[in-house]
């Protein structure tokens, strides 16, 4: 028995466990994103194996730990051994990353691969952080005062979880990188471990001993058998339902938000914080309930409520809100907004699921048997239940039938759950009956996602009636639509904002982005297109008689069928090129895995600021390019000036110019103004022969490319290498404090999600500008009539003239 002016120190303890395990889980995760990918497939066998290890390690050690254990001492051995394998992790990734990618592939045999590769970096530290519980649970007395404690633990963890979530997002990862953050995670296990300890050596521990129960006490437990059994169902159901909610939900604010780290962190603390101010109430709650069991089945009830509650707030109300984005000057106000419509939305549902955790464990309690193992198996059928819900809702509901229909058999199983706990505790069936109806009506409240949402995301309460929907999708790591303006003017939207259109402007970038990829090198026979988009920057590429094979590596199986439909008159029909192969895979993750090698690679127009792109903008990726290149081979980058500031395009410019010393920069102007830029590096310098290239575009297998040119107002060589706004000399002072992103920190992601609401392309140009100057000699070369033309009418175009 423990004394009870030591409990809230314990809930201290959890506190710290708490924070440090989500910091952990942040940098793990960024980590092995980085080495297996970041597609949906990858995301759910990382999280299906984190929260597998914490399964397994609540149920299998228990029964391991020795019983006469002092169960801090334990505890604190635990947390050592998890800031231990922090460390590890740490320093083996690199080691992790070679393996996996000796082995790697494509296929059932890839996903086994990543399967172990996960595993080996998480389940051991897994296995302890699930063990923790259980652990202290033998510390505590065997009566209803001591399960509460035990759920106040939860919610002191699920606290500290809070804290974790936020201090990495917002401030570890944002200033410093994954080491400092793991150091940070480490210290905390070890403080934790140490009061531990202290407090062991303060406090005896008597182990508990179990006297045989009386026959009549056998027959009660034996009688209640299928009592508990329904515990552990509802509680599994519980989990499956919260995680298979937080799927949805997180799919639904990102649109509304914005998909930045910041967006994800502050959904997964305010979730977090949900249950923990659950669990607490329950805890509470549990100690004076004579009747837990039918307090879990009236909450289960309630869940669906909260789950259509929600539902409508995400789809009928919140976008639909008189708010647009772009007018705050400042990201932190957006952030103060983006907090409070997470509260509104998904605190109801999250406090409830919270509760359910003390409840079960107090509906399943007894004063005989290993604490230890009661808390374990309750904990693994919670979390058993979290991964089922995570993984069905992100590789299997949502494809398949849609968010509206998915939280509509959500609802059912909260509703049959509850309904099972009540009828086994003799509730009346005029009380079932009403229970039963009121769910029923709740499933038909749910309505679909809507289309305007899903294109226009954020911007949506601005952008009804500006255009008609003409289709809109689901896919696996992304919603899809297209729009149409009455002008006829086409849009593709992805991750709730137009990511390409028809407008002249955005056909420019992209034409430029395809035509300068395979021109510039002097034969372009294999080419890497890294996202389909609209497929405009592909099809550029594959209308190049020198082409002969074309990759395009998308990570949306959705977007290729969607673009071939909605937007073949635009990209030249390039999904259904006979010489084009879409690759369904995260790019980074293919460069990583193939061993083959291309003449040109180059990446449609992605958002930085989009969680995970920024993988695809560091050093070590662009060094990844750079290595998969054939001699003379080019890499091309689009660099977005709007919805961007100018900390983030600095780091994107400079991180390229690392890589490629002799990089240069070409811009594509709107108005006279900056929108957006094209960058082009080879791995031994550039010099482009205008007259070469010339005479290739007036051969007759060039006319389609002569032709797309000039759809977009450039009819020679020299109008296409007009657009040339410096060179990676030239912007050395612009660049002087620009910070390089690196897989170990991922920097851009950061600067990005500050300034995704801003508008300040022009401005960010006119900073470029002073510092642009004329070619240097030899980078372009031909005729003296064209070189002459070329530096002319770059000079115009940058107002120097």
């Amino acid at each position: 028995m423990t004394s009870r002016r030591l409990l809230p120190a314990l809930l201290l303890l959890f506190v710290g466990s708490g924070c440090a395990a989500l910091i952990y889980e942040v940098v793990w995760f960024q980590s092995l994103e980085l080495v297996i990918g970041s597609s949906a497939v990858s995301m759910a066998v990382l999280l299906g194996t984190f929260m597998g290890g914490m399964c397994l390690g609540s149920l299998v050690l228990p029964r391991v730990m020795p019983g006469d254990m002092h169960p801090l001492r334990m505890y604190a051995y635990l947390e050592l051994g998890i800031g231990a394998m922090g460390l590890l992790l740490l320093l083996g990734m690199p080691l992790v990353g070679g393996a996996y990618t000796a082995w790697a592939g494509s296929g059932a045999s890839g996903l086994v691969v990543r399967g172990l590769a996960a595993a080996i970096c998480l389940l051991p530290p897994t296995l302890m952080m699930g063990a923790t519980l259980p652990a202290m649970a033998r510390w505590v007395e065997r009566s209803r005062d001591g399960v509460a404690w035990l759920g106040f633990f939860y919610g002191g963890n699920t606290a500290g979880a809070v804290l974790g979530s936020l201090l990495a997002g917002f401030y570890l990862m944002s200033v410093f990188d994954m080491s400092i953050a793991t150091y940070v995670a480490v210290a905390l296990n070890v403080a934790v471990a140490g009061t531990a300890l202290l407090i062991a050596g303060l406090a005896p521990f008597t182990p508990h001993t179990d006297e045989p129960a009386g026959a009549e006490r056998d027959a009660a437990l034996v009688a209640d058998a299928s009592g508990r059994r329904l515990v552990f169902v509802a509680i599994a159901l519980s989990g499956l339902t919260a995680l298979a909610c937080e799927v949805l939900w997180t799919r639904l604010m990102s649109l509304l938000f914005g998909a930045t780290t910041y967006t994800f962190s502050l959904i997964l603390a305010v979730f977090l914080a949900g249950l923990g101010l659950g669990s607490s109430a329950g805890a509470a709650a549990a100690r004076n309930l004579t009747r837990p069991r039918v307090a879990l089945g009236w909450v289960q009830l309630a869940l669906c409520g909260a789950m259509a509650w929600t539902a409508w707030v995400l789809t009928e109300s919140l976008p639909y809100w008189p708010i647009n984005p772009s007018i705050a000057p400042n990201a932190w106000f957006q952030f103060q907004l983006d907090l409070v419509r997470a509260l509104y939305a998904v605190l109801p549902g999250a406090i409830l699921w919270g509760a359910s955790f003390p409840l079960a464990l107090a509906a399943v309690s007894s004063t005989t048997g290993d604490p230890a193992k009661l808390v374990g198996r309750v904990y693994a059928a919670n979390t058993l239940g979290a991964i089922i819900g995570a993984l069905t809702a992100s590789l299997l509901l949502v494809v398949w039938i849609g968010t509206q229909h998915a939280q509509q058999v959500l609802i059912v199983l909260a509703a049959l759950s509850g309904l099972l706990l009540l009828a086994e505790s003799r509730v009346s069936a005029v009380g079932l009956t009403v229970a039963g109806a009121a769910a029923g009506i709740l499933v038909l409240s749910v309505h679909p996602v809507p289309g305007v949402f899903i294109a226009y995301g954020r911007y949506t309460a601005t952008q009804l009636g500006q255009s008609e929907i003409i289709y809109s999708g689901e896919g696996w790591n992304a919603s899809v639509a297209v729009s149409e303006r009455p002008n006829g003017t086409r849009n593709y939207h992805n991750a709730g904002k137009v990511q390409a259109s028809s407008e002249p402007q955005d056909m420019r970038l992209q034409r430029m982005l395809g035509h300068l990829t395979t021109l510039v090198p002097k034969q372009a026979k294999r080419v890497v297109v890294i996202g389909c988009g609209a497929g405009v920057t592909a099809g550029a590429v594959s209308i190049d008689p020198a082409v002969e094979h074309e990759t395009i590596a998308e990570i949306e199986p959705l977007v290729p069928r969607v673009v071939s439909t909605y937007f073949a008159a635009h990209n030249f029909d390039v999904v259904r090129n006979p010489k084009v192969q879409v690759h369904i895979d995260d790019a980074r993750h293919f460069l990583y895995t193939t061993d083959e090698k291309f003449d040109a690679i180059t990446s449609d127009p992605l958002d930085p600021w989009v969680k995970g792109a920024a993988m695809l903008y560091t050093r070590e990726f662009f060094d990844l390019a750079k290595s998969r290149l054939n001699p003379g081979g080019v890499v091309t980058l689009f660099v977005q000036l709007y919805e961007s500031n100018t900390e983030a395009v600095k780091s994107e410019i400079a991180t390229f110019f690392e890589a490629f010393p002799k990089g240069m920069i070409f811009a594509n102007t709107y108005n006279g103004a900056g929108y957006d830029l094209v960058l082009l590096g080879q791995a031994d310098g550039t010099t482009i022969n205008l007259d070469e290239i010339e005479a290739r575009l007036n051969r007759p297998e060039y006319e389609p490319i002569k032709r797309s040119l000039g759809d977009i107002g450039m009819t020679s060589a020299v109008d296409l290498f007009a657009t040339y706004a410096g060179s990676a000399d030239d912007m050395q002072g612009w660049l002087k404090d620009a910070q390089i992103n690196r897989d170990r920190n991922l920097r851009l992601q950061y600067l990005a999600g500050r300034g995704l609401n801003l508008y300040r392309a022009g401005e960010i140009y006119a900073e470029m500008l002073p510092f642009a100057k004329d070619p240097a000699p030899g980078l372009f070369s031909g005729s003296a009539s064209n070189v002459e033309s070329l530096r002319q009418k770059i000079r115009i175009a940058q107002g120097r003239q």
